[in-house]
């Protein structure tokens, strides 16, 4: 039989938690550290990208374009230029840049730190599922920040880099502006998809229910649309593409929710 934890006064948790927090940041840093220094394949060949018009998104949209009988989503060029207005923005950007990438890169220790700080809490077969907890949170947040890439970040950058109000305006864009657009993109996503792991908590400390989650799906149907609204061009194609993920993550969490209930009468029953 496993030896419990022993009980921690309020002082104890907050520097357990001060010495977590500690070592996501140094993890970050230490990534950060190393995509500072691979700094063109991180622009030229990331970060770039969905400004070309052979980006892999976008012949995929043509594609399926072509195969209705139609060029309406085959796209030939997307006319804007980069340009720095302020002497340290691209130091600035190249920085930030930087620590997105270590934090992106670090994810999965900064989910087994936050394991370790929350595990005691839990009951022992619980805590026996740290690997799995950090595999699924992990892969949930890849995926997230592989669709923010690929899908979220061309269909706002298609839509925002070709509007135009009128022929006399040049589109020059700032270099922080677009590498603002690429980040938010890809974090939010990658954020959005640990809705799953965030209802599953959320079930294990009572404040949601299956019931609660499915009686407010409507309401859930709304957010998720003003969500899409957010973090994608403002036309209805792109945030429907954006929507139905983000509410098949709900449906999934509804299930978890089931799942946490169904474990937490049981474990009542046997108990009593």
């Amino acid at each position: 039989m496993a030896k419990e934890p022993k009980e921690m006064s309020f002082l104890d948790h907050v520097e357990e938690l001060r010495w977590h927090l500690v070592r996501s940041t140094v993890a970050i840093f230490v990534f950060a550290i190393i995509a500072f220094l691979m700094k063109d394949f991180i622009f030229n060949t990331i970060l770039f990208a969905p400004k070309n018009a052979d980006f892999i998104t976008y012949r995929f949209f043509c594609k399926v374009s072509q195969f209705f009988g139609t060029d309406g989503l085959c796209i030939d060029d997307i006319p804007f230029t980069f340009q720095s207005l302020a002497m340290a923005e691209q130091f600035s950007v190249h920085i930030w840049t930087s620590f997105t990438a270590g934090f992106i890169v670090a994810f999965p220790f900064i989910v087994f730190e936050f394991w370790k700080f929350i595990s005691p809490g839990l009951y022992e077969k619980e805590r026996k599922g740290a690997k799995t907890f950090i595999i699924v949170s992990s892969f949930l947040f890849f995926i997230g920040v592989l669709f923010g890439y690929y899908l979220v970040t061309p269909l706002s950058v298609n839509f925002l880099g070709t509007y135009s109000i009128s022929d006399m305006v040049e589109r020059n864009i700032k270099i922080g502006s677009y590498i603002s657009l690429v980040r938010s993109s890809v974090l939010a996503s990658g954020l959005i998809f640990e809705l799953p792991i965030v209802m599953y908590f959320l079930t294990k400390m009572g404040l949601v229910s299956p019931e609660f989650l499915k009686n407010y799906r409507k309401h859930a149907l709304v957010l998720v649309l003003i969500l899409a609204a957010i973090i994608t061009p403002p036309d209805v194609i792109s945030q429907i593409i954006v929507g139905i993920p983000i509410m098949a993550l709900y449906e999934v969490s509804i299930y978890i929710s089931k799942v946490v209930v169904k474990k937490e009468l049981k474990r009542n029953k046997e108990n009593a």
